[in-house]
């Protein structure tokens, strides 16, 4: 699944299409495609896992899930969900979710919420997640209304690199613990988006897809952990379980 650093990379590669009118649509996408035709892009933008095509009156949404891709001026061996040409390329989406959203989206999204924003509100995360003293920080960090644009490589890596075992409870972390979590989930978002740039990012995991701790020399344990059951890799001795 596309975490919110490779969204941000997405919006930079297609920016060169805003102001450009779509001139053909095609795909299985069973939405109004056709609305789009002849519709001048207005704007680019990104909310977490989010990417929004604007147009003057409504937003394309597309939602890659667990398995969607996309193509810039190329495309893949496959047909695509929804295909976007303008006079200078294409943009091709595979395996996602497509919507419309008729309203402002200002209305729609919380952008302070969103880990990459410039309006990133740390302070109103660390309120959030005051309300939820009995949530696991596995799942926390996953929460996109808090943590919007954090997936599972980003939740993984932020845990081992605080040192806090992906059980723990919310409320049981130390103040420190807590800071620790709301300012490396955004630190560790914009170095994915570096290493990412540089085709460097799985070279930087120490934790994610890992069989042995590089801090105690043992081997990670791997499980399915929290209502989100998304696969946890983590040390059970140097990451501290607070309950």
């Amino acid at each position: 699944m596309p975490e919110g650093p490779t969204i941000v990379i997405l919006k930079d590669e297609t920016l060169q299409f805003v102001g450009k009118k779509v001139l053909r649509v095609s795909g299985n996408t069973k939405i109004e495609k056709e609305r789009m035709l002849n519709q001048q892009i207005v704007a680019i933008k990104s909310w977490g896992k989010h990417f929004l095509v604007c147009f003057k009156t409504f937003t394309l949404k597309v939602h890659f899930m667990l398995f969607g891709s996309y193509r810039v001026n190329e495309k893949k061996d496959a047909p695509p969900r929804l295909s976007l040409e303008m006079s200078n390329g294409e943009l091709n989406f595979y395996s996602c979710s497509v919507k419309f959203i008729e309203e402002d989206l200002d209305t729609v999204y919380d952008w302070s919420a969103d880990v990459m924003s410039d309006m990133w509100d740390p302070k109103k995360a660390k309120q959030a997640l005051k309300q939820v003293p009995d949530m696991l920080v596995c799942d926390a960090l996953l929460t996109q209304s808090i943590f919007a644009g954090v997936g599972n490589i980003i939740k993984n890596e932020v845990l081992f690199r605080i040192r806090v075992h992906p059980l723990s409870r919310v409320g049981a972390l130390p103040v420190k613990q807590l800071n620790m979590l709301i300012n490396e989930a955004r630190n560790y978002s914009f170095d994915f988006l570096e290493w990412k740039r540089k085709y460097e990012l799985k070279k930087h995991w120490l934790a994610h897809t890992k069989s042995i701790c590089p801090r105690c020399n043992i081997p990670f344990t791997r499980k399915h952990l929290g209502k989100t059951n998304r696969r946890s890799f983590f040390c059970n001795n140097c990451q501290v379980l607070y309950e």
